[in-house]
């Protein structure tokens, strides 16, 4: 477990829940039930006073957690606390791994092109890590307990320009399932013992690696200029005109889309694996690392994390485009391509008091 830590790039600073820190560590509802509070909650208050939007003006309310699904579900606590209205439509997605958040927002992407104009879709993207503890031996199950922290991310779509930030330019989603080594390769399962985890099978980056390959397909001719693709072109007929596999395939450069990336912050080796298959710098990485390092993989809400990163380091300018990329079970890779429409304003975030300190050096190998 230690030697686990100490390659996973992350700092002394991510956020355990409260039943972790004991031995051994309690996973009952009650604990669970108040992670989720703590979490969704928060980030749910520090978005109406960001907003000043009232409760009763959200007519969509769309929830992704994948490892807890309680009865009430995550959207009826929520109604709750809140008092939202009796006619809001509401979903709580599970299940779907650490690219739901960018489901969700193609979800509610969906509902708001059939609501009223004007109509506002609140989505929440969390995971709760309380009840999934593995308290077993098996190395690929302990990978996990790591890597995953407490994070949450609250986001508000409309289609009203009001207020807006942002404009959801793309949402493309690519499964490959129907291969047996992709839907086993994050299986939640027991182990010998009957000690209940999430196995993370040794092929997991071939199975990223191709489900990204079919992503970048997919996305590729939405988004690249017309001079990217001409290259891409060429290159793809004259391997298959010489029947040449040593000719490599032209490898286009998304730097010429996106001002911006926002890579899922699974792991130090899901990072490095997406740098070099997209031959990016480390500057377009950096915020990925940075917020593994700060708050862990906080599973689906990690890029807005990343996000907030680019933000607050004042990068982010008037027409700059955005790359978020999110892997999750299945196996599944999923991109949202968004355009800068205004500039953050100066305001609290999760950067808000550790930002001066970044980026730091992260060594292969981090004694604690």
């Amino acid at each position: 477990m230690t030697r686990l830590l100490e390659r996973s790039g992350l700092g002394e600073e991510t956020c355990l829940p409260p039943a972790h820190h004991y031995i051994p560590p309690y996973r009952n509802m009650e604990a669970s039930r108040a992670e989720v509070e703590l979490v969704i909650f928060s980030a749910i208050d520090d978005l109406l006073a960001k907003t000043s939007i009232r409760v009763d003006a959200i007519d969509i309310l769309i929830v992704n957690c994948s490892l807890f699904a309680p009865i009430p579900s995550f959207t009826d606590m929520i109604i709750n606390r809140y008092k939202m209205r009796k006619d809001i439509r509401n979903v709580h997605l599970s299940g779907m791994g650490c690219s739901a958040g960018l489901i969700s927002v193609g979800l509610a992407r969906n509902f708001l092109q059939v609501a009223p104009r004007g109509a506002h879709a609140l989505v929440v993207s969390t995971e709760t890590i309380t009840p999934n503890y593995y308290v077993g031996k098996e190395r690929a199950m302990l990978l996990p307990n790591c890597l995953f922290r407490i994070g949450g991310a609250a986001v508000l779509l409309s289609t009203s320009r009001a207020q807006a930030r942002f404009r959801l330019a793309r949402v493309v989603r690519t499964l490959t399932g129907a291969h047996d080594s992709a839907y086993r390769c994050v299986f939640q399962e027991e182990d010998g013992e009957g000690h209940r985890g999430i196995n993370l099978s040794k092929d997991l980056m071939t199975v990223a690696g191709d489900a990204l390959k079919a992503n970048i397909t997919a996305i590729g001719p939405l988004v690249l200029p017309a001079s990217e693709q001409l290259l891409f072109a060429v290159s793809f007929i004259a391997r298959r005109v010489l029947n040449n596999r040593r000719l490599k395939p032209y490898l286009p450069d998304f730097r010429t889309a996106f001002e911006h990336f926002c890579i899922h912050a699974g792991g130090r080796a899901v990072i490095d694996e997406l740098q070099r298959s997209l031959g990016l710098s480390d500057q377009d990485v950096e915020a990925s690392r940075m917020a593994l390092h700060r708050f862990g993989n906080t599973s689906s809400s990690s890029v807005w994390y990343e996000l907030a990163y680019i933000e607050a380091k004042g990068r982010m300018r008037k027409g700059d485009r955005v790359w978020m990329i999110g892997f999750g079970s299945g196996f599944k890779c999923n991109s949202a391509a968004w355009e800068c429409i205004a500039p953050p304003r100066p305001a609290e975030g999760p950067w808000e008091e550790s930002i001066c300190r970044y980026p730091v050096d992260i060594p292969e190998v981090l004694k604690h």
